[in-house]
């Protein structure tokens, strides 16, 4: 576990798993520079001290923590050391995500798809008990947690299943997060994505396939505007929430997908 900046206990303190590139990056660097001190989880160090290096000194501190959010020995250890450094949590961002090959499902092997079961649903499942935890312990108790759905948590692309699969497993967590932190003061809510300009989504300005077997370009907006929602769902009060948000591009096929 290693730190890139010092020091002074911050008045929020949020966790931002998958921050090493993509959305998780931004929306950590968004946070840390409106104040938040902000714990960056991910499986490799070095794009997660990228990241750090990225931060505005006029921000919150940082804390790298390389952590593999599918394993319960590498949570509980991120845990631990937040409660170490931080001794609270007051946000929780489950973003870190994976996928597997656009491939016919009957082709898919087991490893592809327990591994995209790891990091999308028992990943988020993990990090949320652990904050939970903390969140009940701390004073004053209470937090929020913002899961990362996607816009396939809603439809299918072609060739999905895993993915799709565990983003509309999200949203039942996400309800079900919400109702039983509600007596804790936790709030839960989960942000729907859509072609945010990443390297994931790097394929898109090529064409992908879409439901009627044709590749088209898609649309891709600035995930800048992912990061301004993330901080506009964290920056509410604890007795107000956004259940559900959807970003997107808004020429992306959404709306008649399929």
């Amino acid at each position: 576990m290693l730190s890139n900046t010092p020091a002074a206990t911050p008045r929020r303190i949020a966790l931002v798993t998958g921050a090493g590139s993509g959305i998780g990056r931004a929306c950590a660097l968004a946070l840390q520079s409106s104040g938040y001190s902000v714990v960056l989880a991910g499986r490799r160090e070095g794009p997660l001290q990228e990241t750090a290096g990225l931060a505005s000194p006029q921000g919150g501190s940082t804390l790298v923590c390389p952590t593999d959010v599918g394993q319960p020995e590498s949570v509980q250890a991120l845990f631990a050391a937040i409660r170490s450094h931080f001794g609270r949590l007051d946000l929780l961002f489950n973003n870190a995500g994976t996928n597997a090959p656009g491939i016919p499902m009957e082709d898919l092997s087991f490893e592809q798809w327990s591994a995209v079961v790891a990091v999308n649903l028992t990943g988020p499942f993990l990090c949320a008990q652990q904050a939970i935890r903390l969140m009940k312990e701390q004073d004053p108790c209470g937090g929020r947690i913002i899961n990362n759905g996607s816009i396939s948590a809603h439809a299918p692309r072609p060739g999905s299943a895993p993915y799709t699969a565990t983003k509309h497993a999200i949203t039942g967590l996400t309800k079900c997060i919400s109702l039983d932190g509600r007596e804790h003061n936790i709030a839960c809510g989960q942000i729907d994505i859509g072609n945010a300009a990443t390297e994931m989504t790097e394929r898109m300005t090529s064409g992908v396939r879409q439901a009627n077997g044709s590749t088209m370009v898609e649309p891709r907006m600035d995930v800048r505007h992912v990061a301004e929602a993330i901080l506009y769902m964290a920056g509410l009060p604890l007795d107000a929430n956004v259940q559900f948000l959807t970003v997107m591009a808004t020429t992306m096929p959404f709306v008649g997908r399929g």
